[in-house]
């Protein structure tokens, strides 16, 4: 039989701040990350109007 899952703590003082500012920083990262990608995809756009004129 399984295990009961147990409550999730509560995040008090620096480890609440902790949590907050790694979350913050991961969802910064993942935002790069969508840009890039962005940016790479218009490069290639550009790139292949570009060929077409020559």
């Amino acid at each position: 039989m399984a295990k009961p899952i147990r409550n999730t703590p509560v995040l008090y003082g620096d480890d609440a701040t902790t949590f907050i500012k790694n979350a913050e920083k991961q969802r910064n990262e993942q935002q790069c990350l969508l840009e890039r990608e962005r940016i790479a995809q218009n490069v290639k756009k550009l790139q292949g109007l570009l060929h077409n004129l020559k």
